[in-house]
């Protein structure tokens, strides 16, 4: 599954829990750790027997199938490399101001 497609169903379950619990999410997190997004499919189902709301289950049924994908101990992406050391700083007049 492509990365903007579970986005997309991480984004769609943030504003249902947001709408129907107050409950704030982290999408992106959701969307690419594994751990953090069976959490939330847990309060999701939880909260849509608690509260009647069966769209909630819904999403958070497609959220399971799409971190199926992710594996189970799936974390953040790798961080970028970090950046080259800057060049030594040259004087910016070398023979002093007459």
């Amino acid at each position: 599954m492509l990365e903007s497609e579970k986005l997309a169903i991480a984004a769609h379950l943030h504003v249902l829990l947001r709408r129907k619990t107050g409950r704030v999410t982290d999408t992106e997190w959701m969307a690419c750790n594994a751990d953090y997004a069976r959490e939330i499919v847990r309060f999701a189902r939880q909260r849509a027997s608690e509260d009647q709301a069966p769209e909630l289950a819904e999403w958070a049924d497609k959220l399971e199938r799409a971190m199926g994908a992710m594996g189970a101990g799936a974390a953040l992406p790798q961080a970028p490399a970090p950046a080259p050391p800057a060049p030594p700083e040259t004087p910016r007049y070398v023979g002093g101001i007459r």
